[in-house]
């Protein structure tokens, strides 16, 4: 489902990929089954695309892995979750317009 420059982090990668990164970065945290998580796609592939350069973006599928979502407390999705220098910065829950996103990212950015 990883397209557009958008990170496939898994529980393997999410260090490296995630707390390690020198640019902030929003995790999707999402599931095949989830209605609300399917609708939420679209918009974060256009965040990938406007905050190109300035933040990472990744999805991380929660059937697949385990143990970065309950280190992480996510009990429901769509999770979004912005991280920078290591530390959750932001949790949005459900499904948001873009602009809620957009606003919880801008002020880690730049």
């Amino acid at each position: 489902m990883a397209s557009n420059g958008i990170l496939e982090v898994t529980d393997a990668n999410f260090d490296q990929d995630v707390l390690k990164s020198d640019q902030p970065v929003l995790v999707d945290f999402w599931a095949a089954w989830c209605g609300p998580c399917r609708a939420l796609a679209p918009i974060v592939d256009e965040l990938a695309k406007d905050y190109n350069g300035k933040i990472k973006v990744g999805k991380m599928d929660v059937d697949s892995n385990s143990a970065t979502p309950m280190r992480y407390g996510v009990r429901g999705i769509p999770t979004l979750l912005v991280f920078k220098g290591g530390q959750v910065k932001e949790q949005i829950v459900g499904y948001v317009p873009k602009e809620t996103i957009q606003k919880a990212i801008d002020k880690h950015v730049g």
